[in-house]
């Protein structure tokens, strides 16, 4: 399923994200942490959480992220797709991002 394919098309802001303010985000290697500092958590992410978060915070709209993903990482479009919401509904939940403005 794609991501961007259940949201409203007169509402593109629906499709971007960006990181809440009470995240940090640091990267080591292939791999990288993102703090809560509301709630000092920490969160791991592998190469491509890492990736996913970097483009999200470029301003990259939902659908550009994705293709952008598809390019750099051996995965098949439905397969990213799941990820890709299954990433954003986590990253909502633990309050590290929210909807653009």
């Amino acid at each position: 399923m794609d991501p961007v394919a259940n949201k409203n098309p007169d509402r593109a802001d629906e499709s971007r994200f960006q990181a809440s303010p009470d995240a940090v985000y640091n990267r080591i290697g292939d791999q990288a942490v993102v703090v809560n500092m509301r709630t000092n958590r920490i969160h791991e992410l592998n190469r491509t959480g890492a990736r996913f978060w970097e483009l999200l915070c470029a301003g990259h709209d939902l659908e550009k992220l994705q293709q952008l993903m598809l390019q750099e990482f051996d995965v098949t479009e439905s397969e990213l797709a799941i990820e890709i919401e299954a990433m954003l509904a986590s990253l909502q939940k633990e309050g590290l991002i929210e909807e653009a403005s």
